[in-house]
């Protein structure tokens, strides 16, 4: 025979269950105003920026362009400088010149390509320097060709300096950071890690690699509460001698930016501990309203702008 009691009992606990999750919706919509209230009020008024003097800043790209600013927009800030590059000979240029202006700066050549010279880099950093506290990932390269002129080992290195080295500086340098819970990641990724485009395929798909990883550790660190922050920038177009044969119709609006001003905007996103930044910041919100837009009308759009890369002949 059925139990009528045992029925009751499960009616009411069905009851309780859809009432419990309604209120727990409920909570989840008001908490989800209230966050997006508070982010719509940081935009129009930002949080302070933090300061970052006396911190341990190790920069990889140093020997030219956005390194290189950063390396000295840190240091006037009264951080110390660890300037890492390839090339040994502009990497000391660096150096020398912001020694001479009165930063504390430190050069070590590395191909951060490769894992075994990275975890040699921390080592010598860590006895010769101390503990880097904001680790900025920018060296890359962005040869610009059409798709089917990329050969494989083209490929295959462009992956190597503009992503996996990411992995490798992060496996060495993360851990002491973890291990006194605190610290910065800044990683460079591009315009062309929001949208992709024509002549810099591999390119994208490496910046693109770079938003993602990012997302994914940033998630990963927050679930186990720790105290270290990850900022992702997505710089346009700037002069550093990269991209040799820029094309931008309204170039008013959508100039070519120089190393100091990209710089300046990095190190303003990382000193406010934005998640993500765009430089210059209004093209996160056109490529996030793209996003919105049905396929063609994009399409639309981004003929109009007529903004991208030749092919370097």
């Amino acid at each position: 025979m059925d139990n009528p009691r045992a029925g009751e009992e499960n009616g009411a606990t069905k009851i309780s269950d859809t009432i419990l999750l309604i209120l727990e919706i409920f909570l989840f919509l008001a908490r989800t105003l209230v966050l997006y209230v508070h982010g719509v009020y940081k935009v129009f008024f930002p949080p302070e920026e933090k300061s970052v003097a006396g911190e341990i800043v190790l920069i990889t790209g140093t020997g030219h362009g956005i390194g290189k600013e950063l390396a000295r927009q840190y240091g006037e800030l009264g951080a110390e400088v660890v300037c890492v590059d390839i090339n040994k000979e502009t990497n000391n240029e660096t150096v020398e010149e912001l020694t001479k202006m009165g930063i504390k700066a430190h050069g070590y050549t590395c191909d951060v390509s490769s894992w075994e010279t990275v975890n040699e880099l921390q080592q010598k950093v860590e006895k010769e320097v101390g503990d880097v506290s904001i680790l900025v990932n920018n060296a890359g390269i962005m040869p610009c060709k059409s798709f089917f002129a990329h050969k494989p080992e083209e490929i295959r290195k462009m992956f190597e300096i503009n992503v996996f080295a990411h992995f490798w500086m992060l496996q060495a340098f993360l851990p002491k950071m973890m291990k006194k819970n605190k610290g910065h990641v800044v990683a460079i990724s591009s315009v062309a890690g929001l949208v992709g485009g024509a002549n810099v395929v591999p390119y994208c798909g490496s910046k693109f690699a770079v938003r993602g990883y990012m997302e994914g550790i940033a998630e990963e660190f927050r679930k186990e509460n720790r105290d270290i922050k990850f900022t992702t920038i997505y710089p346009f177009i700037t002069d550093t001698g990269l991209c040799k044969r820029p094309r931008i119709r309204f170039s008013n609006c959508m100039k070519i930016l120089s190393p100091a001003e990209t710089a300046a905007y990095i190190i303003t996103a990382q000193r406010r501990n934005y998640n993500e930044a765009a430089v210059p910041p209004y093209l996160f919100f056109v490529n996030a309203f793209v996003r919105t837009l049905p396929r063609p009308c994009g399409h639309q759009l981004i003929d109009f702008l007529d903004s991208g890369v030749e092919p370097h002949v």
